[in-house]
């Protein structure tokens, strides 16, 4: 039998005729980057955003084809508007005339257009995500703390780990093993703490590198998104990547997102990157539902004392600049990292000591914002 590869699957794919059949998908330069981990193929076909729901059976077809080859145990292949650099996939089909300006309004069929409003996700009241301009701030730690606090407050939490490149979530829940997948590519969540769970850790090995472009970054994360059981849920919280790159676009410019917390800690170096993040999420309209000063002073464990080993108060002070809100500090103590690292964050192993105290304040400060927002219409993003 002849081992899995890239080339096998690209191969298989040449039997695919493109929308137009002017050609298959490899050779219009539809198909993505194609990466294989565990038996499993992940790949997203590039396509007009204005014919996504038209070409749905492209995709299918695409699945079904690298699925019946030997070797593989699943594929996961999704359709995405952002074409590769270079490609040039078949144009459009003739529409109706109709301006496609963000203030234009169609006056063709419906189905036709192009999408004029991001799409919410069946079951979830709200979407928030949790960022950072850098890496190395507590983003992570701060994301499953204010998720477990949102559940202790009252509400039915999920969290999203979109960080592809550096999952943490099976870590930091202590989950272990692989989802399971019921009909229609459903994918049901890990669970543990009483929060749902998604997370790329869970699909590929701890170890494994994922050197992945743009589309099939894009392509990851709609699926985990949109391609899961959630059930019913007040809030998703959205663990991002640090920075401001494909992921933080993709989360910002295709899904209604309630809102943004920014984290940082108080040195200048990262208030600088965080100002990116907040910047971005002004840029796409999606309001900042507030700034945590992450590791913002250190209590002496052996004498009590304080110090301020970031400095102290910069990003209250940042949030007062900007005029967003500031949703608390959380100190550097040991507790913290130790019960990040055993897979049993603070708030549900010492639910009734200070610093779960501290994230459920700031839980509820932040679906305070969630909810004075609630009637806020989200921004319309179009393809141009």
């Amino acid at each position: 039998m002849a081992e899995l590869s890239r080339d096998r699957v690209i191969e298989a794919l040449k039997g695919i005729r493109g929308p137009d059949l002017d050609g298959n998908i490899v050779d219009l330069g539809m198909v993505s980057d194609v990466f294989i981990s565990d038996g499993k193929v992940y790949f997203s076909i590039n396509v007009p955003a204005e014919r996504a729901q038209e070409l749905e059976p492209l995709r299918q077809a695409a699945e079904r084809t690298v699925k019946a080859l030997p070797g593989v145990n699943g594929a996961v292949v999704s359709l995405t508007a952002e074409r590769k650099q270079g490609s040039t996939p078949p144009p459009p089909r003739p529409q109706p005339a109709a301006p496609t300006h963000s203030h234009g309004h169609s006056h063709g069929p419906a189905k036709s257009g192009p999408q004029r409003t991001k799409a919410g996700v069946p079951g979830i009241e709200a979407i928030i995500a949790v960022a950072s301009g850098k890496g190395g701030v507590g983003k992570s730690t701060t994301a499953v703390n204010l998720a477990l606090a949102m559940k202790a407050n009252g509400l039915r939490v999920g969290i999203l780990d979109a960080d592809v490149y550096g999952p943490s979530m099976p870590r930091l829940l202590g989950i272990t093993g692989r989802p399971q997948q019921i009909e229609n590519r459903i994918i049901v969540p890990m669970e543990n703490y009483g929060i749902k769970v998604m997370s790329m850790g869970f699909l590929v090995d701890e170890g494994t590198a994922m050197i992945w472009r743009g589309p099939m970054v894009q392509s990851a994360l709609m699926q985990m998104l949109r391609e899961v059981a959630w059930g019913d849920l007040d809030v998703l919280v959205v663990d991002m990547p640090p920075g401001t790159g494909d992921a933080q676009l993709t989360m910002a410019q295709q899904v209604p997102l309630s809102g943004a917390v920014i984290v940082s800690t108080p040195q200048d170096l990262a208030l600088i990157d965080a100002r990116k993040g907040l910047n971005m999420f002004n840029k796409v309209e999606v309001p900042v539902l507030g700034i945590v000063e992450n590791m913002s002073y250190f209590i002496a464990p052996d004498t009590g004392n304080r110090y301020d080993i970031f400095g102290h108060g910069g990003a209250r002070a940042e949030a007062e600049k900007i005029g967003v809100p500031f949703l608390g500090e959380v100190p550097l103590t040991i507790s913290i990292r130790e019960t990040s690292d055993a897979g049993t964050p603070v708030v549900v192993s010492e639910p009734d000591g200070p610093q779960a105290k501290i994230y459920r304040d700031i839980a509820t400060k932040a679906w305070e914002q969630v909810k004075a927002r609630s009637g806020r219409a989200a921004p319309a993003i179009v393809f141009e």
